[in-house]
C-alpha cells in the first residue's frame, strides 16, 4: 500500500483545528469560520505518493557468455578408476585374442605337420611293402639257387663231390651241405679229408644253432 505523506496531512489538521476554535471564539463571525472552511477547503490538495512498483522486474533473460579462457575441469578420480579400468579390460582382451590367434595358427600347422606324417607314413610302408617283397623274392631265388647247387653236387659220385668240398669255401661248403639230404651228404663226408670233414662237421653244427635271421 502507498504511505501518505505526513507533512500535508498536519498542515490540514491543524487548519481545521484553527478554523474550530475561532469559532468557538467568535460566534458571532460565523462568516468568517466560513471563509477559513472554504479556503481550507479550496487549498490544493497534495499530491499522492506514486504508487511503489509491486511486480518485480523481469529477470534477466540472457546469459552472459562463458569465459572462453577458463581452464577444463579435471577428470574425476572415479572417471579415472573407470577409465583404467576399460584400458586394462581393453589390453587383456588385446592379449586373449592373440593367443587365440597363435592358438589357431599352431592348430593349423600341427594339421598341417599330422597330414605330412601321415602320408610320409604312408610312404614308408609302401616302401617297406616294396622291400619286403623285393627281399622275398631274393630269397627265393637264392634258396633256389642253392637248391640248384645241392641237386648238382646229389647227383655226383661221393669221391667226386669229396674232392671238390675239399677245395671249396667254408661258407659255401656249410650252405650246400645244410641242404644235402643227409643220405647224399654222408658218402661226400666220409669221402673228404679227416680233418676237413672235422672242420665242415664242426661249422655245420654252429651254423645251424644260430637263431634265425
Amino acid at each position: 500500500m502507498p504511505r501518505p505523506r505526513l507533512l500535508p496531512l498536519a498542515l490540514i489538521g491543524m487548519l481545521a483545528l484553527l478554523g474550530v476554535k475561532l469559532e468557538s471564539l467568535w460566534p458571532e463571525a460565523p462568516a468568517s469560520g466560513l471563509l477559513v472552511s472554504q479556503a481550507v477547503a479550496q487549498a490544493p490538495p497534495t499530491a499522492a505518493p506514486a504508487p511503489a512498483a509491486t511486480t518485480p522486474a523481469p529477470a534477466a533473460t540472457t546469459t552472459a557468455p562463458a569465459a572462453t579462457t577458463a581452464a577444463p575441469t579435471p577428470p574425476a578420480a572415479d572417471q579415472l578408476a573407470e577409465r583404467a579400468v576399460l584400458e586394462a579390460l581393453r589390453a587383456r582382451r588385446a592379449d586373449i585374442e592373440a593367443r587365440e590367434a597363435a592358438l589357431a595358427q599352431r592348430e593349423i600347422l600341427i594339421a598341417a605337420a599330422e597330414r605330412r606324417l601321415a602320408d610320409r607314413l604312408d610312404e614308408l610302408g609302401a616302401l617297406r611293402q616294396r622291400l619286403e617283397a623285393e627281399s622275398r623274392q631274393r630269397d627265393e631265388r637264392t634258396e633256389q639257387g642253392w637248391r640248384q647247387m645241392v641237386r648238382l653236387y646229389e647227383g655226383m659220385r661221393p669221391r667226386d663231390a669229396a674232392g671238390i668240398f675239399d677245395e671249396l669255401d667254408m661258407q659255401v661248403l656249410i650252405q650246400v651241405v645244410d641242404r644235402m639230404r643227409e643220405a647224399r651228404a654222408a658218402p661226400v663226408l666220409a669221402a673228404m679229408r679227416p680233418e676237413r670233414a672235422r672242420l665242415v662237421t664242426t661249422e655245420l653244427a654252429r651254423h645251424r644253432s644260430r637263431p634265425l635271421e
